[in-house]
């Protein structure tokens, strides 16, 4: 019996965007904490790494280029800033981050019509 991939194209796109997030950023020595952190009723934080005395809470948006339509980063809006926000409280509880600075970051990820992945940018929010 074959055991089939039920996720849907874009699922997998967003688990691909994630993967190549974590791969460039523990290349550039960056440690990985956690990646899904999630509170029920709260929120999910995507991946979270630690650098130094910084800690990176990092929302990855993955993208298909289209053009001129407005940037991936800009569907992190003021809703869900405030999840990843009172999410990032429970970390910081869970994981004793309270002397650690805390950096938001979106992960921007555009990727071709075939999923390919062509571009990665780190913009703070």
């Amino acid at each position: 019996m074959k055991n089939e991939d039920k996720r849907t194209a874009k699922r997998i796109n967003g688990d691909n965007a994630e993967e190549a997030v974590i791969r460039m950023m523990t290349q550039q020595g960056f440690k990985l904490i956690c990646r899904n952190f999630e509170i029920h009723n709260v929120g999910e934080l995507d991946c979270v790494f630690c650098k130094g005395e910084d800690v990176y809470v990092v929302e990855v948006r993955s993208r298909h280029n289209n053009g001129n339509y407005p940037s991936s980063a800009e569907t992190v809006d003021h809703r869900k800033r405030l999840k990843i926000e009172r999410t990032t409280e429970h970390l910081i509880c869970r994981y004793r981050f309270f002397e650690k600075n805390i950096i938001f970051l979106v992960a921007q990820v555009t990727h071709d019509s075939s999923g390919m992945i062509k571009n990665i940018e780190l913009i703070p929010f």
